[in-house]
């Protein structure tokens, strides 16, 4: 896949060369000369660019990108113009850092499909929930290991956990299932609940709307991912 990662400070380097590790094409944004020098080697391409300006932004390859990261932290005022530019350009998916409740709202008027708060989340999760379809959360063990919620491949609809021999095939320990249900506040609005299921049992049925909780190494996650 390839991405743009606007900013290049802590997280957005880090999730950048995560991103190119992996294999995919990463283009990294600032307008800081030493920190666009600091990771040219580390990523597929790095440019010294004000992400604000229409002119430069726009000559960007962005009809062939497919996640934009807007990762500016320190300037919250480029980080909303950045977003609310790129969102006008109609990138195919932008997510935007947020720094605080007020920052989150605006980005949130602006209509960016995805809020990152780097303080609470690692580059890592997101380096996982980007790469790997299907991802909704992970938690880096090590390395090679890694526990990943991931939504269930339609194939397994209505299969016992034992009948879908994840185990067997993919070398994948499933841990347990969380079922996502939509439920109304007493204002009146839809919110979208969690139940985590409790440990699996290799009897418990499978359905279309859950989400596995599985454990094992990232090469067999991967694989896994590919064949659902």
């Amino acid at each position: 896949m390839k991405y743009i990662i606007v900013g290049l400070g802590s997280f957005g380097a880090s999730l950048g060369v995560k991103l190119t590790a992996q294999g995919n094409e990463v283009i990294g944004i600032d307008k800081n000369m030493s920190r666009v020098n600091n990771y040219k080697e580390k990523l597929s391409h790095t440019i010294q660019m004000d992400a604000t300006d229409e002119y430069t932004v726009s000559g960007l390859p962005l009809k062939d990108t497919d996640v934009v990261v807007i990762a500016i932290g320190e300037e919250q005022g480029d980080n909303i113009m950045a977003t609310a530019l790129f969102k006008t350009l109609q990138v195919k998916r932008l997510i935007s850092r947020a720094v605080n409740p007020l920052h989150e709202k605006v980005l949130q008027a602006i209509g960016v499909d995805e809020i990152v708060h780097p303080e609470e989340e690692t580059a890592e999760r997101w380096a996982k929930k980007l790469s790997f379809k299907g991802v909704v959360d992970s938690f880096e063990l090590s390395d090679e290991f890694s526990i990943v919620e991931v939504r269930l491949p339609e194939k397994y609809n209505g299969k016992a956990i034992r009948e879908s021999k994840i185990r067997e095939e993919y070398n994948l320990v499933v841990l347990t299932t969380i079922s996502k249900k939509e439920s109304k506040t007493f204002i009146g609005q839809s919110r979208e609940t969690s139940k985590v299921q409790g440990v699996a049992n290799p009897q418990n049925i499978l359905s279309s709307e859950d989400i596995l909780v599985v454990y094992g190494a990232n090469k067999d996650i991967k694989r896994f991912l590919k064949d659902g």
